[in-house]
């Protein structure tokens, strides 16, 4: 019989799938025979007609599974009008629970290890009698969460987490504590160990907060927002490291334009538009300096500086909404790896064995 690990995330953007990436390129070095499926998921793609969920389509182009069918990565899709059909009874629990127990089957089989990855915190699911504790049951997996750094906030998540799992009989393998302040990490480790300990949960890691984590790159926002392309196609991979928002001068604005800059601004803001593109021309590569444009209020530029965004090297996006909206959304994303972001990809493998005792976890999953 195959070892089994339910990643679950005390809430949404706690990155588990950061920790789940690096849990399995850490597991297979123990290992080749590592599994992964996601049973139900949320953010899904259409690909050759079905819905899958993007992390098994994330987990299938990195890793490669070859031998298990993308569909039984991701049995269960939570498409637009999946709940009120189940509400309707067009779907039932038990139903949903056979597909998810066949799929695991074909995934699981010839695998040492199973990496069951969940969605969002324990509950979620409940509204069709397949939350994240009910499936973890289903499959007999023991639980590794997922939460973030702190003291206090951490400890009242997981055990209200750790409750419904309770309920269900699945035991808690242990916690994983994410984006620790860096210098905070041996203050948040005394206490989140005493802590724990007294509420009979093991803690299995602190992994520091690393900014390179965090970023976006031009394509997310644009695919995102919905955003229109201007110019520069092929430099959508660039990657945004702060924004700023064009609401003043130019020479002001020059202070806050640092590699990696995103700039929004209206489209009618001619002096903004040209000095970063200046900026862009007068380096020639652009390499680091400038990570893209959005223009916003539905205002597209006057067609001289439109001939020259298609001359320069960085992505322009366009956009309806006005400034603040298009900023706000930006600054509210939550941001994804892709199989092409070999810089997070390794971070997430290096952070993981290094901060997280992946061999007790599989000596005990």
């Amino acid at each position: 019989m195959e070892k089994k690990i339910f990643l679950a995330a005390t809430r949404q953007n706690d990155g588990k799938t950061m920790v789940g990436i690096g849990l399995l390129l850490n597991l297979r070095k123990i290992t080749k025979k590592v599994g992964y499926i996601k049973p139900v998921g949320q953010r899904c793609v259409q690909i050759g007609g079905e819905k899958i969920d993007e992390d098994a389509v994330l987990a299938n182009k990195i890793f490669g599974a070859n031998d298990t069918r993308l569909k039984d990565m991701s049995p269960i899709a939570i498409e637009r009008g999946f709940t009120e059909r189940c509400l309707d009874h067009q779907y039932q629990a038990g139903e949903l629970a056979a597909k998810i127990k066949t799929s695991y089957a074909r995934c699981a089989r010839g695998k040492d290890i199973m990496v069951i990855e969940g969605t969002g915190h324990a509950g979620v699911g409940s509204v069709f009698d397949l939350n994240n504790a009910v499936v973890a049951k289903i499959l007999k997996a023991k639980v590794v969460l997922v939460t973030i750094g702190g003291i206090g906030k951490p400890i009242d998540e997981i055990m209200l987490n750790k409750a419904l799992f309770d309920q269900e009989g699945v035991k808690i393998l242990g916690v994983i504590i994410n984006k620790v302040i860096p210098e905070k990490m041996e203050k948040t480790r005394d206490y989140l160990e005493r802590g724990l300990r007294e509420k009979g949960v093991d803690l299995l890691g602190l992994i520091p907060y690393v900014k390179t984590l965090t970023t976006v790159r031009m394509e997310q926002i644009k695919e995102d927002l919905g955003l229109d392309l201007l110019g520069g196609r092929e430099f959508l991979s660039y990657v945004v490291k702060n924004k700023v928002v064009g609401a003043m001068f130019p020479c002001n604005a020059l202070k806050y334009i640092h590699d990696g800059s995103l700039l929004i601004t209206p489209g009618d803001r001619d002096d903004l538009i040209l000095t970063a593109l200046s900026l862009v021309m007068s380096k020639g590569t652009n390499k680091g300096r400038i990570a893209g444009l959005i223009l916003t209020g539905g205002i597209k530029p006057h067609k001289a500086i439109a001939d020259l965004i298609k001359k320069a090297r960085l992505p322009v996006l366009f956009g309806k909404d006005d400034t603040y909206a298009v900023a706000s959304r930006v600054n509210g994303l939550i941001v994804k790896i892709s199989e092409t972001d070999t810089e997070k990809i390794a971070t997430a493998e290096n952070l993981v064995g290094k901060y997280v005792d992946v061999n007790k976890i599989y000596a005990q999953s």
